[in-house]
């Protein structure tokens, strides 16, 4: 049995998994979830960017804990 994918909402810190990405390891935050595809923004800089993706191409990030 393969392990369920985790849910992503609206929010969600996330990085890209997809190695054949431009955006790969880049993390953002989900805008919006639709249709099996997640919208996540990019902030850098100057820059900000809204990119679609599938949601198999996403995975959460673990909240930081402090020390």
């Amino acid at each position: 049995m393969t392990p369920a994918a985790p849910i992503i909402f609206p929010g969600t810190a996330v990085r890209v998994t997809n190695p054949e990405d431009t955006y790969y390891r880049f993390q953002g935050l989900v805008q919006r979830v639709s249709d099996g595809k997640a919208a996540v923004l990019f902030e850098g800089g100057n820059w900000d960017k809204l990119i679609t993706f599938k949601l198999s191409e996403l995975e959460p990030l673990k909240p930081a804990t402090k020390k």
